[in-house]
């Protein structure tokens, strides 16, 4: 969902994404996470006249962004993807030819400043995706144990120095609020005693926390049995992500509805089995070398494609 600092926002992986939806010009199509709308657009321009985009963010900017695009063909929603079968309900859509879930954080989200999301920028610590509702994360900072920190920081940082950097949090916070992110950049900079090259000290923590605070991997993990189960036989699942774990998610989804369903000690050969609900389609993709250069947030992206028995 990435794109360069101070350039206009640009999807990652664009063409490919679309492409792998397999367009059908009076189709029914979510974009999961609309974001700034660069997969939406496409996704319109090759629909027909009476084809149905239906777009949801958390984000509020995002919503407002979607409903300045004025395509009588697209409905956004102000809705996490975990959302998605309640939106579809209510707008009494039974099943859709596809859906695109483009993962992690927009680049707009990440370059703005009050977001809190980048230590790039001074500026209070937040870092919810809706900012409506939720902790941010200078109120989880607040409150948290040094062993709830150092977990999420481990575990979805996947940052050795935890542990460190838990402690030095708790220390800090004693003296005064971490308030801003400059604050927490600091603080964890000095508790990192090894640099990774060309990486901040502090970027594996606030990844962690982002993710801890907007629960992205449990809205995943929420989300994408419910996208297979809107989903039409034949429609496709798009998924891009960016980080690992997310991939780890995505990947193990594909593969254990790859397999077929049958009651345990059914006598059946393998010639008999029935299909798994969801059919794997090609390789996984990743952006080629030119979009890396023009774009290196795009370096860590991955995309997988399946489709619906």
């Amino acid at each position: 969902m990435s794109t360069d600092s101070g350039t206009p926002h640009k999807s990652v992986l664009l063409e490919e994404a679309v492409d792998a939806l397999a367009i059908k010009p009076g189709g029914v199509y979510v974009d999961a996470t609309f974001g700034r709308g660069g997969h939406s657009r496409l996704i319109l321009a090759r629909l027909g006249e009476q084809g149905r985009l239906i777009a949801l963010d958390r984000d509020p900017q995002a919503v407002a962004a979607g409903r300045d695009i004025g395509d009588a063909r697209l409905v956004v929603r102000h809705a996490a993807f975990s959302g998605l079968r309640q939106v579809l309900d209510v707008m009494g859509v039974k099943a859709v030819d596809g859906v695109l879930m483009d993962l992690g954080v927009s680049s707009p989200q990440l370059d703005d400043a009050a977001r809190g999301m980048s230590f790039r920028f001074d500026a209070p610590l937040d870092m919810r995706m809706d900012t409506s509702r939720g902790k941010t994360a200078a109120q989880w900072l607040a409150q948290a144990s040094q062993r709830q920190i150092a977990e999420v920081i481990k575990n979805y940082g996947e940052e050795r120095f935890a542990s460190e950097i838990a402690k030095a949090i708790v220390a800090a916070r004693s003296r005064g609020p971490i308030a801003t992110t400059r604050q927490l950049a600091e603080i964890v900079a000095q508790a990192v005693r090894t640099r990774e090259q060309g990486q901040h000290p502090a970027t594996r923590s606030f990844q962690a926390i982002r993710i801890y605070i907007n629960q992205e991997l449990e809205e995943l993990s929420l989300a994408l049995p419910r996208c297979l189960d809107a989903l039409k036989p034949g429609g496709r699942l798009v998924v891009i992500s960016f980080h690992s774990l997310e991939d780890r998610i995505v990947k193990r989804f594909f593969r254990d509805e790859a397999r077929p369903r049958v009651p345990a000690r059914l006598p059946l050969r393998a010639a008999e089995m029935p299909p798994g609900r969801l059919q794997p389609v090609g390789k996984p993709v990743r952006p080629g070398a030119q979009e890396v250069a023009d774009n290196p947030r795009a370096r860590s992206a991955i995309m997988r494609v399946a489709e619906r028995s």
